[in-house]
């Protein structure tokens, strides 16, 4: 009898061929020994929804999808999860990083970076114009960009599946007077804007039109002659305007900055290629920038956040006592307050920096509740830092559907998120929809097992698998490529601290 890992071996042998690649370069372009591909072809070697996932990106060829057949998780529920969990450096500062790697004509390299779809998808669109990208040993990445840029060759199916592809407006416009770069994707969360995007980028003499496919930018590059005010303090748009202040010899100062965590951690990366910026964490952000810039220089991405809130639900929803490591403190410490206030009890160990040097971090240690957790007086909301963070919003719901009492959450960034939290229902959750950002949640709940196809937005998706977690029984969870765009390894990672979870691949 053929097993699973002979079919995928054998998928995977068929469409190397097909493409005309040897084994020594497809392992090449792997990243691996030619005798690793011989073992994935004839099964014996196992495969993570990682590995499939840069085996799909190399051949071009969506071994992990949405829709029909794909991966699968199977998740035995109702276990405690149990000891450390270490955490990831951030996803979403990852591929700011990658974007702002193109500001440098040196060799740059980044320490521990995530290897998920969503940082594949902009190395995709890296390579196809020209960059060299090269994974080194324990996930570091090394970038060449060559001294002129092949735009028209870019990637445009990677492009569209990723709205980050938006930060390449600001570090382009320092060496070109005209590109095309195709419309921005991502998750499905309603109506996201581009606007800010192209208002921001007006003060530096940029020009940007819609047109069938793609956007086209026009530019005649000068220094603000006056503040860059935002239109809104968002993520991307202020990266795109550090970056696009970043080579500019003057003084470019941006009003209603976002001050998250992903822009932090480029402000840090910009003073290490030599800008100058003031007002680190703030709303208002003064930049002096540097006309050349090639440096060989190393830089290490803050731990995750968001991923450090996906473990507390997790332990949380389940009723679990973990330690989570590598804790950006500051960057939860909303999050983790609002919790004591439920009646959670946690400890942290005493500060120490990130790789980087400047971060804080603590090991966080979840203690069991017991059922003793009370749903807060008022409602739960995201906020600009240091508020409640947008992405760690979403986490709460499971956590709520756990404690006792009702609780309003008002998601007001999203058109469409709160719509996808209703999705809880199917695995036992009280969830009432208000109206397209507000849900009621009542507690306490005892999750149910399910089987259900992942929702197309990262967070909706994941909070799923943190229910069936603590469902009693087999959940299957279908297609999850989605939360593959944001977690890396993610089923062997909750295994290692506990949870019963297999992973089922459709061909």
């Amino acid at each position: 009898m053929t097993t699973t890992n002979e079919k995928i071996g054998n998928l995977i042998y068929q469409i190397r061929q097909e493409r005309g690649l040897t084994q020594a370069a497809f392992a090449k372009r792997l990243g691996t020994s030619q005798s690793a591909v011989n073992r994935i072809e004839h099964g014996k070697q196992n495969l993570s929804l990682e590995t499939l996932g840069r085996i799909s990106d190399v051949l071009n060829k969506p071994l992990i999808q949405i829709g029909e057949g794909g991966v699968n998780l199977r998740i035995e529920g109702g276990h405690e999860l149990r000891g450390d969990i270490t955490l990831k450096t951030s996803k979403n500062a990852a591929v700011a990083l990658l974007c702002a790697s193109l500001l440098n004509y040196g060799v740059t390299r980044f320490k521990s970076f995530p290897r998920i779809e969503e940082v594949n998808r902009i190395i995709e669109v890296l390579e196809s114009i020209g960059v060299k990208v090269k994974w080194l040993t324990g996930n570091d990445i090394e970038l060449r960009r060559p001294e002129k840029l092949n735009l028209k060759a870019i990637n445009a199916v990677s492009a569209r599946k990723t709205r980050s592809v938006l930060m390449l407006l600001g570090p382009l416009l320092h060496d070109y007077t005209s590109f095309e770069i195709p419309y921005a994707g991502g998750c499905k969360l309603g109506t996201r804007s581009v606007e800010p995007h192209l208002l921001a980028l007006e003060s530096f003499g940029v020009d940007i039109k819609a047109v069938t496919g793609h956007y086209k930018v026009s530019i005649k590059k000068h220094l603000p002659t006056q503040r860059v005010v935002l239109y809104e303090a968002g993520n991307t748009v202020t990266n795109n305007a550090l970056m696009a202040a970043a080579r500019f010899e003057g003084t470019t100062i941006i009003q209603n900055a976002s001050a998250d965590y992903m822009v932090q951690d480029l402000c840090y990366f910009l003073q290490k290629i030599g800008v100058k910026i003031s007002g680190i964490g703030s709303s208002v952000l003064t930049v002096r920038g540097v006309p050349v810039i090639k440096k060989n220089i190393t830089f290490a991405p803050t731990e995750d956040p968001i991923e450090a809130m996906f473990f507390i639900s997790a332990a949380v929803t389940t009723n679990s006592h973990i330690t989570i490591k590598r804790v950006p403190v500051d960057w939860i410490a909303l999050e983790l307050f609002k919790l004591k206030v439920m009646g959670l009890q946690f400890t942290m160990t005493e500060r120490y920096k990130a790789l980087n040097g400047e971060i804080d971090l603590v090991d966080l240690e979840i203690q069991k509740h017991n059922g003793s957790l009370h749903a807060l007086k008022d409602k739960l909301h995201p906020a600009l830092w240091p508020g409640i963070n947008p992405d760690n919003i979403p986490y709460f719901v499971p956590i709520v559907a756990i404690a006792v009492g009702r609780t309003l959450i008002h998601d007001w960034m999203f058109e469409n998120r709160a719509i996808y939290y209703t999705e809880l229902t199917k695995i036992g959750a009280n969830v009432e929809l208000a109206d397209p950002h507000r849900i009621y949640v009542t507690g306490p709940t005892k999750f149910t097992k399910a089987d259900v196809v992942c929702p197309p937005a990262l967070r909706p998706a994941s909070l799923l698998l943190i229910g069936m977690l603590a469902a009693p029984g087999t959940s299957i969870l279908r297609n999850v490529y989605t939360i593959n765009r944001g977690y890396e390894d993610i089923a062997e990672r909750l295994n290692a601290i506990g949870a019963h979870i297999t992973v089922l691949n459709d061909f």
